[in-house]
């Protein structure tokens, strides 16, 4: 029996990043790596074969590359794209090859997300020379196409070389081609992502809304008028992946439980919290100045919150979600995790310790609130400006969540109190939390907020 060609996927929920391990012969590549490298090597274990070659498609912005670390436990070759001062690895070129047994994996280069960008091409050479699958970085995804607002002072060149990479370059490929993008629903990297894994280039051609162009000129118009968000940790990890230069990770951080005691004391040299619960849990009770950012929003808002030199604790629901907490936070470069609070919220609060209680407003009485012309109030709704465009509530006042921390000082002159809106309360709830750290205490969260005003029939302004 021949051996088997295999690829398998690996998924970094949060981030919806996807890399991929793909291999013939006893070799193997791996595409795009995260910094926690041990899923990798398990998968080379189990088809019994070496990684020897690393890829990345392009300096990635919103995770660390894991290619260093990963070239350290393997021996693998890294391989970047032109167009950039890499700190480590080797560039490659359009047609540069290479060979795993039977198959055989072709560069190109597709510039437009970033100057570097590439896409690797898999051929299976024991039956034609004709492409199998294409991964493609951040240039084509799933039901959209890759960001193009890195080079603001280049907006409309960039623009184009996306259109010349996706239609002159991966589209030529062949309908039947297979579509492995680095990105799925939900990632900072697009807006229209499809909730699918799986497509093909024809598939794409004909349905994804991104290519339902008239020619080159309306895809730059589309593409330079879209509105994108930066975090700023984005910044320290191009730092990180152009030069190769993130901290070693040769283990995971393993944060013990800490007693009510030793929390406090952590909290008093200046360790922030942060309350993974739910919204609802962390309104009814919690450790005074917490941040609120439930767990699996910790990918995409931990970056807009936290420094990265002060200590992170946590409070959870179960030990079980501090595994996850520690892989969300060391993929954005969040190390310095010391523990979290033994026996949650109980152990607090049975020792007699201060709680934060925070106000809650529903639905409903908003709907009221608004209808009586109660001017009172504020809502501050913190959802993305394309959301909020769609619909919002009459007077709202926007400020997006990430944006939020340096606009303290412009929510500390609001007269009056304040309730915190998004589309359905966790975002609000984080907001809550972070006014209320800096001492915004007239507060409240809507929960259910946008969802819950659909359900209710709130009346909306469209912009």
């Amino acid at each position: 029996m021949a051996e088997k060609m295999f690829l398998e996927t690996v998924h970094s929920e949060g981030l919806a990043h996807i890399s991929y391990v793909i291999g013939h012969g006893g070799q193997a590549a791996v595409i795009d790596p995260r910094r926690d490298t041990d899923a990798y090597l398990d998968i080379a274990r189990r088809y019994q074969c070496r990684i020897s070659h690393i890829f990345e498609t392009h300096k990635n912005e919103d995770y660390i590359s894991g290619a260093p670390d990963l070239q350290r436990r393997t021996g693998a070759e890294i391989f970047h794209g032109e167009g950039l001062d890499w700190g480590f690895g080797k560039t490659v070129s359009d047609s540069d090859e290479f060979a795993l047994g039977d198959m055989l994996l072709r560069v190109l280069q597709t510039p437009g997300h970033t100057d570097d960008s590439i896409s690797i091409v898999l051929i299976d050479t024991a039956f034609s020379d004709a492409p199998v699958a294409v991964f493609t970085g951040d240039a084509l995804f799933l039901g959209d196409v890759g960001r193009t607002d890195f080079y603001p002072d280049r907006a409309e060149e960039v623009a184009g070389l996306l259109y010349d990479s996706i239609f002159e370059k991966l589209l030529p490929l062949g309908d039947h081609v297979l579509l492995y993008p680095a990105h799925g629903a939900g990632s900072v990297c697009g807006s229209d992502m499809a909730a699918r894994e799986f497509s093909s280039l024809g598939y794409e051609r004909r349905f994804n809304a991104a290519l339902q162009v008239a020619d080159r000129a309306d895809f730059i118009g589309r593409k330079t008028s879209e509105h994108h968000y930066k975090p700023p940790y984005f910044s320290r990890m191009e730092e990180y992946n152009q030069h190769g230069s993130a901290p070693a990770l040769t283990e995971l951080p393993n944060p013990q439980p800490m007693t009510p005691e030793a929390f406090q004391q952590a909290i008093d040299n200046g360790g922030v919290v942060v309350d993974l619960r739910e919204p609802e849990a962390f309104a009814g009770a919690a450790v005074p100045g917490s941040l609120n950012i439930p767990l699996d929003m910790v990918p995409v808002y931990a970056g807009y919150l936290l420094d990265y030199d002060i200590p992170i604790l946590l409070v959870v629901s179960s030990t079980d979600e501090v595994p996850t907490a520690v892989r969300h936070l060391i993929r954005i470069g969040y190390d310095r995790i010391d523990g979290y609070l033994h026996d949650g919220l109980h152990g607090w609060a049975t020792e007699g310790r201060e709680l934060q209680t925070l106000s809650v407003v529903t639905a409903r009485q908003l709907k009221q609130q608004l209808e009586s012309a109660d001017t009172s109030r504020t809502v501050l709704d913190v959802r993305k400006i394309d959301e909020y465009s769609s619909g919002h509530l009459e007077n709202a006042v926007h400020v997006f969540l990430g944006e939020l921390p340096r606009r303290i000082d412009e929510m500390k002159a609001i007269d009056g109190p304040i309730v915190t809106f998004c589309g359905s309360g966790r975002r609000a709830s984080i907001a809550s939390s972070l006014l209320r750290r800096h001492g915004i205490t007239s507060v409240s969260t809507n929960l259910g907020s946008m969802a819950a005003c659909i359900a209710i029939g709130c009346d909306m302004v469209v912009k």
